[in-house]
Order: structure tokens, then C-alpha cells, then sequence
């Protein structure tokens, strides 16, 4: 009991070793069971004996359990069979590990980071033009939050146009958001099926009726988790570092037409760097030699005129402010103002502005996003309808093979996709570790390598039910199933250490090998039965929920419940028939036990 409560311990080692959004999400949890089974292992070594005596002082008679017979003199047959056809038992758990195999590396299992967790609401951005004023902003918003508003399922709804009053957000009259609260699902129109992605895109549809504007949909809380994460107000980000924004821009584009032809993406946009009308003036250094005007006198004349000129300062205390001078707002607020602004030449004629400089109106920077000192333009999208790691895997294939980027400029894919790959490359390191510490463990308790790849390959099992259980229930594997699977093969290497304790037990009073095995698979079927079954039964309501704030406990179940019951089926017939396999005369056995439960009989 100590050294298989202290490998299920250990199996929750990489979740302790998670990082940001994922280690403060599964922290808790992994705390928690360490804390349980720790307290677990003390009340049954040294509380549960003394109740018991006080309990059964008078003695304690066993009642015959008609089902469990009936199930023990049937496994009994079934596991001496197993035993002696031993190729066809380790074939069919051989071609059912070929099957896991396949659905764990051929892409048959969906990926994602971690499920979204269903919040009740929406949280919907538009974004405009990077030139949009505070007029047009609220005339779309309006427009939008009627249109959503439009929808019965929809109760309420707030809209929110620029930055926020608290300025925490640095953006412009072009972002326009909304909070969308949603009834509950069960009182939606018959027609979304109580799905929120059907939901969305019909409200994507109403929405794409107004022209200049590109949507995303998220939700509140989840949305603040994306934007930390990624840096970009979208819940997948892909970056296009370099020094010229025209060029960014234009790869940007590329990208984009590519990825709208990928089924899953969504909500697809830039975040525009571009837009924003700028007056250019440039001088004319031929025309200004003409009229003997200095460069340097234009460039002072435009800043006197536009920007204005400090002439003085004034004192007030400590304070100091400049006193400037600039023309007046109707002499400088339109570019026909400034092309009109008068220079006096050496020979005193006056100079417009217009026969010295070329004065244009061109598209500048409205904003530039920089990150690690380097400009970079955004595209935001979301995944919807298909799961995350192929629908990303595919557009990084296509947007490599096609798009060319020149020396200077490179491509980077975060967001969700980042912290996937992130996390699992942590789990790749510490998860080999682990399995060492566990084998390690096994070898302290049995003194034996055999033993002990014996219930490691007991371990290799533990996954294909809970395989197949994310396939058919069609859930994608995440950080929240992975932890699952860790759970999963702590169970499987407790229930194993246990029945090869028995087996051994068996042999060192004199049981042939064939014997042992049988007798010891038959001693424990009804604990490990109860071990399976209480786990799984415990866990089937969380696998089967659906309600508002199941979704990053399910997969967890999910997997649990599938493994268990796939790992009960195969490993009471397996580790007996590997066991008679690979057992011999000089094996490293235990002293006998006095007192040990012995089967009824051996046939």
C-alpha cells in the first residue's frame, strides 16, 4: 500500500511542474490529491486497524456474496485460458495498443491547449478603419449592439467604443467591443441545438452586414486570458516581425488569403498599423534655391505655423510652462491653410508654403506594436468547428510553402498554439523523468528489474481506453486530459503492484507459477473491481455534464472513466499471462506472510 500510493503521487509530478494559465489551473487539484492519498495511507496503516478491532471485537462473519462468486468461478476459467493461450491474450492487447498507438500520433484525436470554459456570455470586438472618428464608432456600435440585441437569446447587451475610461487599453475609435450576455440554453431557439459556435455564426452573419468592420467573438474573461497571453485582442495571434511596416503589411495580406481558405479558421483580421492620413510635407530644395530661401526657414515656418514655437516660459512656484505662438486654428486646419502660409524671401517677395514644398496627403502609422524591440503587424484569428493543433498545423504548412519573407523578417504563431506546444514540451521532459522515478520505486519494493518492467508494462495499457474514450465522445486531447492520463497510470501501477505482490505471496508458499497467477488474479479481482469501479462510477456524472462550468473538468473524467474501464478489462487477463511468461525458478520472491489470504482452492 506505501509504495503504491507513493508511484500514484508520483504520476502527479509533471503537473506539478506546469506553468502559467495550466499550472495555476491544475495546481490546486494536484495538491489536493497528493494531500488525500497521503492522509489516506496514514488512516488506513494506523487508524482504520484500531477501529477495526473495536468494530469486530466479537469477530466478524463473511457474507456469501452470490454475484462476486459467480464473477470469481468465471474469471477463474477465463484467466487460466488467457494463461495457456498466452499468444492470443498478448496479441489482442498488442493489436489493441497498435490501435492507441495510431489514435495518439495519426491526428484520429483533435488537440487543443485547454478546453474552453462556457462563461454564459459573449464578448464581441469589432474592428474599423485605424482612421474612424468618435462619430462613426458610435454610429456602428449602436448599429452592432441592435443587431445583437435582435436575437432572444440575447437578454442584454453593453457596448464600449475606443479605450476604456481607465486607459489601461491604449486603442483608437476603430475598436468597438460589446458584452453580450446569453439566457441560459435550454431557453435558446430550437434551431442553435443548444450550440454556442451555431449561435455565433448566426450572429456573425448579421453582423457582416455592416461593411468595413471585422468581428471576432470570445468571451470576457476568456478573452483578458487570451490578450495576456498573446499580446493581441484575438484568441490565436500570428506575428510578422520587421523594420517596414508597408512590407509587414502586404505579407500580412498574403497570409491572410491563405488562411481564409483553411476549414476551422474564423474571425479572421489584421490589426491594421497603416491608415491613418498624415500631411507630408517635403521641401523643394530646387524651388526653395530659386527664391533664396534657406531649408531650414521652411522647416521653422511650418513648425511656428502648425506646432507652434516656444517664445518664453512662465513661472508659476516651481512650475515652469512654455509660452508658445502658433497661427491661429483657421490659418493651419486644413491642408489648403497650410499650402497658403507665406515666407518672406531675401528679395521681399512673399512665398507660399505650396510654391516651396510638395505637400501630400499619404496613409502613415495610425499604431506600431513593437515586441522585443521589433515592429511586428498582427492577424488575429480563432479556431471553430475543428480542433486547434491541426487546423494551426495546417496553416503553417501552407503559409511557409507560399509566403516569403526577406532577411530581416520572420514569422512567429502564439497564443493558444504557443502554450500548447509550450506545455507539451515540458510534459515530453519531465514525463521520461517520471516514468524513471516510478521504475526506480518499483524496483525499491520487488528487488527486481523484471518485476518491475513487468508492471510497467502494465502502464502501457492504461492509455488505449482512455483513447478511445476521447474519440468517441469526440473531445480533443488538452492539458486537462493529459492530466488525466497521468492519473490514469498511477491507478494502473497500484492495481498491478498489488496482484504481483499476491502472485508472489502465492509462490513463496510452495503454488507452482500457473497457480500463483491464478490464484493471485483471483485474490484481488474483487479490490481491484472496487477500486475501478468506485473511481469510475465517482467520475461519470463530471464526464458526462455538460452544464456551465464543465468543460475543463470533462476531458479529465473523460479519460478516467475510459481508461478504467479498459485498463480492469485488460489488466486482471494481462499481468497474469506476462507473469507465467516471463516467471522463473530463480525469481526474487518475498518472505511468506503469516496469516496471508490463500484462495479456496486451486483447480
Amino acid at each position: 500500500m506505501f509504495y503504491a500510493i507513493a508511484i500514484i503521487i508520483t504520476a502527479y509530478l509533471p503537473i506539478f511542474t506546469l506553468q502559467r494559465v495550466e499550472g495555476r489551473l491544475f495546481h490546486p487539484m494536484a495538491w489536493t490529491v497528493a494531500f488525500a492519498l497521503l492522509g489516506a495511507l496514514i488512516f488506513s496503516i494506523l487508524i482504520a486497524p484500531v477501529l477495526a478491532s473495536f468494530a469486530f471485537a466479537k469477530g466478524a462473519a463473511e457474507w456469501h456474496n452470490p454475484i462476486m462468486h459467480f464473477v470469481i468461478e468465471r474469471y477463474r476459467v477465463a484467466v487460466r485460458w488467457a494463461i495457456r493461450h498466452r499468444a492470443i491474450t498478448v496479441g489482442v492487447v498488442g493489436l489493441l495498443m497498435a490501435v492507441g498507438g495510431y489514435l495518439a500520433f495519426s491526428g484520429a484525436i483533435g488537440s487543443e491547449f485547454l478546453p474552453h470554459l462556457d462563461e454564459g456570455a459573449l464578448w464581441v470586438r469589432g474592428t474599423l478603419a485605424p482612421s474612424t472618428g468618435p462619430d462613426e464608432g458610435i454610429r456602428v456600435a449602436n448599429q452592432a449592439r441592435l443587431l445583437l440585441c435582435s436575437f432572444p437569446e440575447v437578454p442584454q447587451c453593453t457596448s464600449q467604443v475606443g479605450r476604456p475610461d481607465d486607459g489601461t487599453d491604449t486603442t483608437g475609435f476603430f475598436n468597438v467591443e460589446f458584452f453580450v450576455d446569453l439566457k441560459e440554453k435550454e431557453g435558446w431557439r430550437p434551431v442553435f441545438h443548444q450550440n454556442k459556435d451555431e449561435l455565433i455564426a448566426a450572429m456573425n452573419r448579421e453582423l457582416d452586414k455592416i461593411p468595413g468592420a471585422v468581428w471576432g467573438f470570445s468571451q470576457p474573461i476568456e478573452d483578458n486570458m487570451e490578450e495576456a497571453v498573446s499580446g493581441v485582442k484575438g484568441a490565436l495571434a500570428t506575428k510578422i516581425y520587421g523594420d517596414d511596416l508597408k512590407v509587414l503589411e502586404a505579407k500580412s495580406d498574403e497570409i491572410v488569403n491563405i488562411m481564409r481558405g483553411i476549414k476551422g479558421v474564423e474571425d479572421l483580421g489584421v490589426f491594421r498599423v497603416l491608415g491613418q492620413p498624415n500631411l507630408n510635407v517635403a521641401v523643394d530644395r530646387d524651388a526653395a534655391a530659386r527664391y533664396q530661401i534657406n531649408v531650414a526657414d521652411v522647416q521653422d515656418a511650418v513648425q511656428t505655423a502648425v506646432g507652434g514655437t516656444a517664445l518664453t516660459q512662465v513661472l508659476k512656484g516651481e512650475a515652469r510652462y512654455d509660452m508658445t505662438m502658433r497661427y491661429l486654428p483657421k490659418y493651419r486646419d486644413t491642408k489648403e491653410a497650410i499650402e497658403n502660409i507665406r515666407l518672406l524671401s531675401p528679395s521681399g517677395e512673399r512665398v507660399s508654403l505650396a510654391q516651396l514644398c510638395k505637400i501630400v496627403v499619404t496613409d502613415g502609422a495610425s499604431e506600431v506594436y513593437r515586441e522585443g524591440n521589433r515592429r511586428y503587424v498582427a492577424i488575429k484569428y480563432s479556431v471553430r468547428g475543428r480542433d486547434l493543433g491541426s487546423t494551426v498545423e495546417e496553416a503553417i504548412k501552407k503559409v511557409n510553402d507560399q509566403v516569403k519573407l526577406s532577411t530581416g523578417y520572420s514569422l512567429d504563431w502564439e497564443g493558444e498554439y504557443a502554450s500548447q506546444k509550450r506545455a507539451n514540451a515540458r510534459l515530453l521532459i519531465v514525463l521520461p523523468i517520471t516514468i524513471l522515478i516510478i521504475f526506480i520505486l518499483l524496483y525499491t519494493m520487488f528487488k527486481s528489474f523484471k518485476w518491475a518492467a513487468l508492471i510497467m508494462a502494465n502502464i502501457a495499457i492504461a492509455p488505449i481506453g482512455g483513447l478511445l474514450a476521447l474519440l468517441i465522445t469526440g473531445t480533443n486531447f488538452s492539458v486537462s486530459s493529459g492530466v488525466g492520463f497521468l492519473a490514469l497510470f498511477g491507478v494502473c501501477v497500484q492495481t498491478g503492484v498489488i496482484m504481483l505482490e499476491y502472485i508472489n505471496q502465492l509462490r513463496g508458499r510452495r503454488f507452482t507459477i500457473e497457480d500463483a497467477a491464478v490464484e493471485g488474479a483471483v485474490l484481488r479481482l474483487r479490490p481491484i473491481m472496487m477500486t475501478m469501479l468506485v473511481a469510475t462510477l465517482g467520475l461519470l456524472p463530471a464526464a458526462l455534464s455538460h452544464a456551465i462550468g464543465s468543460d475543463s473538468q470533462r476531458p479529465f473524467a473523460i479519460v478516467i472513466v475510459g481508461g478504467l474501464i479498459a485498463a480492469l478489462i485488460m489488466s486482471i487477463f494481462l499481468l497474469p499471462t506476462l507473469y507465467v511468461w516471463v516467471a522463473g525458478e530463480r525469481d526474487v520472491l518475498p518472505m511468506a506472510e503469516e496469516g496471508f489470504e490463500v484462495g479456496e482452492h486451486v483447480d
